[in-house]
Parts: structure tokens; C-alpha cells; sequence
């Protein structure tokens, strides 16, 4: 995971963020409050993953973007932030969107079973637009923000039971067995 992630937002995205051993992208998020939505293959390698971090806890955009939210940043004990969205690049094309479908899939049934309300996130405009097309509840926090060239927006999900039927009607929907890992060490190795 940490690896596929390095290749994503380090390799192919350019981002300037912490590289461990040269190949793990683990920044300081990735510490015991971090959990890990990962969907494997039948061998148990990696196909997606994301992380989730506490809302009341430090996070992405309530520390380092909270200029992209036109009021306060959404805070509750129901509420995860997703961040590290990724689908493994060495997927053929033709896996990659089953990947990421599998994955959203994964997070609709997590909140469900843990009885969240949802999620927030940063993405950039080009995928806020895909993620909010997706068919579950997705709305913008405030608008759109060039930071570091990208244009960025933070965004809310709302989870509820008609989610999964919400994806499906999109051809988004895959149940999918999927596994939760909570970080037990500081870099999560």
C-alpha cells in the first residue's frame, strides 16, 4: 500500500511529500489514529486503498487546507476524513476502474458498519467531479482554491443505508470483501 502509494502521488503526481526508504510514501498522519481501507486480490496484494483519519483529531483539511471550507470544518465522531485515495498503478486500465469502484464500494460498507455519517476529503476539481457523480450525496465545501497549481476542493460525503443502492444505480456498487487496518506503529510498518 505504502509503496503503490509512493508511485501515485510521489512518481506520477509530483507531490513533495515524506518518502521512507525510497519507496514508502507515509507521512504524519500515518500514525495509530490512521485506519486503512485496503482491497486485495485473491493472493492478498494490494488492488486499492485509503486511509481515514478522526475528524477531532489532526487531519488534512481541517490542518492544512481548512481555507477550502466557506464555514467551520466539519468535526464529529462520526465523521472520517478520506485521504491517500489509491488505486494500485500497476493494474491493467481495465482493472483500474473496477479497483476504484471496489474501493468506494469498501467505504460505503465501512461507514455503514461503523455507523458514520460520512466523510470529508480534498480532492482536486477534475476529481471532485468524478467522485461527486459517483451517486451517494457529495457536496462542495466552499469553493474551489488554487493551492500549489492545483485547484483543490474540500468536499462531504454523506453515507446513509441507501448508499450502496445510490452507487449501484451509477454501475459504481461492487460488494467486495475488504480488510480494516488500524496503524499499531508510528511509520505503520
Amino acid at each position: 500500500m505504502f509503496h503503490a502509494r509512493k508511485q501515485v502521488f510521489v512518481d506520477a503526481l509530483g507531490w513533495d511529500v515524506p518518502v521512507v526508504e525510497g519507496i514508502y510514501e507515509i507521512d504524519q498522519f500515518d500514525n495509530h489514529n490512521a485506519t486503512y481501507i485496503l482491497v486485495t486480490d485473491t493472493h492478498g496484494r494490494h488492488r486499492a486503498s485509503a486511509r481515514l483519519l478522526l475528524t477531532e483529531r489532526p487531519h488534512i483539511l481541517g490542518d492544512l487546507f481548512p481555507c477550502l471550507c466557506e464555514g467551520p470544518v466539519p468535526r464529529s465522531p462520526d465523521l472520517r476524513e478520506i485521504t491517500r485515495f489509491c488505486v494500485d498503478p500497476g493494474l491493467p486500465t481495465a482493472e483500474r476502474r473496477l479497483a476504484r469502484n471496489q474501493l468506494v464500494s469498501a467505504l460505503a460498507d465501512h461507514a455503514l458498519k461503523r455507523n458514520l455519517s460520512g466523510y470529508t476529503a480534498v480532492a482536486s476539481r477534475i476529481w471532485y467531479r468524478q467522485i461527486a457523480r459517483f451517486g451517494w450525496t457529495c457536496f462542495a465545501l466552499g469553493a474551489p482554491c488554487k493551492l500549489n497549481g492545483e485547484d483543490l476542493v474540500g468536499l462531504q460525503i454523506g453515507i446513509d443505508q441507501h448508499t450502496p443502492a445510490d452507487l449501484a444505480s451509477r454501475d459504481i456498487y461492487v460488494p467486495v470483501s475488504f480488510r480494516v487496518s488500524e496503524a499499531q506503529t508510528e511509520h505503520a510498518l
